[in-house]
């Protein structure tokens, strides 16, 4: 019979080296003690906000905002915690860290959604989205997102403090999005794609009427329907254009643009236009 000096050996061996580590594991624990998660000392809430509000006075808008939020940690309960939440959306909007301004409004109308402070929060919110929008050749998701939200602010709270200026700053976000349908149609119309431009110009002049750019849609409208041979369509857009707006330069190249092929305004009633007269 033979036997395997060498591997009873080497597997008595590994069950010795096993035992050690762990021995060494071991001890190395008790010789170090065990590992101790620092624990956050307790401040009042009134502390705490206190801080945060002078640290806000002096512009030290972080060093504030984390001081609120240990707050809320600390203090759920507390009736200062609502106005933590306030003041996060505040100190988050004058630091112009406007995403989480948004995110800080979210928190704070999902818990208070009938607070005293709802409205500012949701004007705060609307402003966050508002100040990042950019110009009219970029995505337009930024005007959308102001635009719901002073929709909303103006629709729950008519009569607050921030409805007016809400009313203002919708014109201009409207303008954004008209802008950007303005930019995409005039591409179209350069490239011959006639009835492609004709969609965007109309979104325009169905959707964003109050918008600066009314004028300019109309008359790109009666230059499209001319490119294709729709003279009843493009009659219709001049007369409602000059209906409208009579003293407009677009409205005289309108105009001139349609005598070239012994046409004048006329408002078609058949037209999906023929509405739009003020």
């Amino acid at each position: 019979m033979t036997v395997d000096v060498f591997g009873g050996f080497t597997s008595r061996a590994a069950r010795f080296l096993t035992i050690a580590l762990v021995a060494v594991v071991l001890a190395g624990c008790s010789l170090f003690g065990p590992s101790k998660v620092k624990d956050e000392p307790i401040i009042p809430a009134q502390t705490l906000y206190q801080k945060a509000l002078d640290d806000m006075d002096r512009q030290y808008y972080a060093t504030a905002i984390k001081s609120l939020q240990q707050l809320d940690r600390q203090h759920p309960r507390d009736p200062l915690t609502e106005k933590s939440k306030l003041m996060q959306v505040f100190a988050n909007y004058r630091a112009n860290k406007l995403d989480d301004a948004i995110l800080a409004a979210d928190r704070y109308l999902a818990v208070y959604p009938n607070g005293k402070d709802a409205p500012y929060v949701m004007y705060l919110k609307a402003n966050s989205y508002f100040a990042q929008i950019k110009d009219i050749t970029r995505d337009q998701q930024l005007s959308a997102d102001a635009i719901d939200t002073y929709r909303l602010l103006i629709s729950n709270y008519p009569k607050s403090d921030y409805a007016e200026d809400a009313r203002e700053k919708l014109l201009v976000a409207y303008d954004q999005l008209a802008g950007k349908e303005m930019s995409v149609g005039r591409y179209y119309l350069g490239n011959g794609q006639y009835t492609a431009a004709i969609n965007r110009f109309r979104v325009v002049v169905e959707t964003w009427q109050t918008s600066t750019h009314i004028e300019e849609a109309l008359y790109r409208l009666t230059e499209a329907y001319l490119l294709l041979g729709l003279t009843n369509e493009a009659m219709t857009s001049a007369a409602v254009l000059g209906h409208n707006y009579p003293n407009s330069s677009w409205y005289q190249k309108a105009f001139a643009l349609l005598g070239k092929q012994g046409l004048a305004p006329t408002v078609n009633s058949g037209s999906w236009m023929a509405g739009l007269r003020k």
